[in-house]
């Protein structure tokens, strides 16, 4: 989402970088670059205006102009600001008396209802039993809509229907919590084009008749400054107390994250980052931050990481690398771990240093890449995967055939597996990485 965002800012502190000693000159004509970036973002003007006159104060000071790496104490002061202008970590309030109630609120086409099965999964992943709730009897197919993706995570689903008044729905479905031992309520309740009257006197009852513990807006990362408006609107009617970001990994220009949390003083609380239901994260404003700026997320790398692999996966893999045993067949079960993590792309601008790469290679690029990869793999035999020595030229013709590649591909596949192999055998050997990366040297 930040990427335009992203580059321009780091486009800046490359100029930056380039010179010894900074002037307060120098200071000025970076900070009005990074106030054209965050203002094309579609960030709040006067979230803008407040951020860089924040970091002009402390840029221009003394300990700034007089360091012996005065551009790095620049990215500092905007990194620790950014941190600032997003906010603190927020966790969801789940204290008090089962079932807690969960309200989700926003506007039609917000994503409110994928987001309300994604924070089932998180919760049920957490040790809750969640409800949800179908409380949008407006909208064409809404419970549909609810009930199927409750099939698919398997979480079950409370709905009466379209001819019984959501605040009634509500109710009910906290009293079957009650009955039944949920302990989580999440009420999905309508939308509309725009706020209406109606709509927010609804949403009113509901609150006042269901005591939910939290009240969180859904926004719609694409929306851009309209989302600064929406949420304060519903902020003043029903006192939201988190938000949820959605399609975040969409080419929103990011203004939307980078201004509500500013102009409502409600913490954004978790982000969805994809379309599967286990595509939700935690809001941390230092990674983001970190990401905007080039630093890189790696916590967030590993906990995708861990999320997609076990740990009696990771070991037999660490085993199988430290004895040189890893197969075509590991291999394969690799790839899929890694497009569990998310796109290639996304992946390597987790990483310090990558993030520019990350954006040079095409997405279709990556995804195709891995695919064929797959297709090459998953046409060859059993033995053949588990000793690709075998694999001879009339072999290597049934396996291009079978995929729908080409032998030149094959060849190009087995040829970077060799090297990998070569690669284990060092490491087992005790060369020490310094044999497997000459340019350390």
């Amino acid at each position: 989402m930040f990427d335009a965002l992203s580059e321009r800012i780091q486009q800046t502190f490359r100029k930056l970088a380039g010179k010894g000693r900074l002037s307060e000159a120098d200071v000025k004509a970076a900070l009005r670059d990074v106030r054209m970036a965050l203002l094309e973002a579609d960030v709040n003007f006067r979230v803008v205006k407040d951020f860089t006159d924040r970091v002009g104060q402390r840029a221009i000071g003394e300990e700034v102009l007089r360091s012996l790496t005065p551009a790095q104490m620049v990215v500092k002061i905007v990194n620790e600001e950014m941190v600032a202008l997003l906010g603190e970590p927020a966790r969801l309030d789940l204290g008090g008396k089962p079932p807690v109630v969960l309200m989700l609120v926003g506007l039609q086409g917000s994503g409110k209802t994928t987001m309300a099965a994604k924070l089932g999964v998180f919760l049920r992943k957490n040790g809750h039993r969640p409800l949800l709730v179908a409380a949008d009897v407006y909208r064409p197919a809404a419970i549909q809509q609810l009930e199927t993706l409750g099939r698919e995570v398997d979480i079950p689903v409370h709905s009466e229907g379209d001819r019984v008044a959501p605040p009634q729905i509500c109710r009910n479905a906290v009293a079957r919590a009650t009955r039944e031992g949920y302990d989580v309520v999440l009420l999905d309740t309508a939308g509309r084009l725009q706020i209406d009257e109606r709509m927010m006197t609804e949403l009113e009852q509901i609150r006042q008749q269901t005591k939910p513990r939290e009240v969180l807006l859904v926004v719609d990362a694409m929306t851009g400054q309209e989302a600064v408006a929406v949420a304060d609107e519903f902020h003043k009617r029903v006192s939201i107390t988190g938000l949820l970001l959605t399609k975040v990994d969409g080419d929103a220009r990011g203004g939307a994250a980078l201004s509500v949390r500013a102009v409502t003083g409600v913490p954004i609380k978790f982000m969805g980052v994809g379309e599967k239901a286990s595509d939700l994260e935690p809001f941390h404003p230092d990674r983001l931050a970190s990401r905007i700026l080039g630093m890189g997320d790696v916590l967030t790398l590993i906990e995708r990481a861990e999320a997609a692999m076990s740990q009696a996966d990771a070991a037999a893999l660490e085993k199988k690398m430290r004895t040189a045993s890893f197969t075509l067949e590991d291999f394969t079960e690799q790839l899929k771990t890694v497009r569990r993590m998310g796109s290639l792309s996304e992946l390597l601008g987790m990483i310090p240093g990558l993030q520019q790469a990350g954006r040079e290679i095409p997405e279709d690029v990556t995804e195709r890449g891995l695919v064929v990869t797959e297709a090459i793999i998953n046409s060859m035999t059993r033995a053949e995967r588990r000793d690709p020595r075998i694999i001879n030229a009339s072999r290597k013709r049934r396996i291009a055939r079978g995929s729908g590649t080409s032998v030149q591909e094959v060849n190009q596949l087995l040829r970077q597996f060799t090297q990998m192999q070569q690669m284990m055998k060092k490491m087992q050997s005790g060369r020490g990485m310094r044999s497997l990366m000459p340019w350390m040297r």
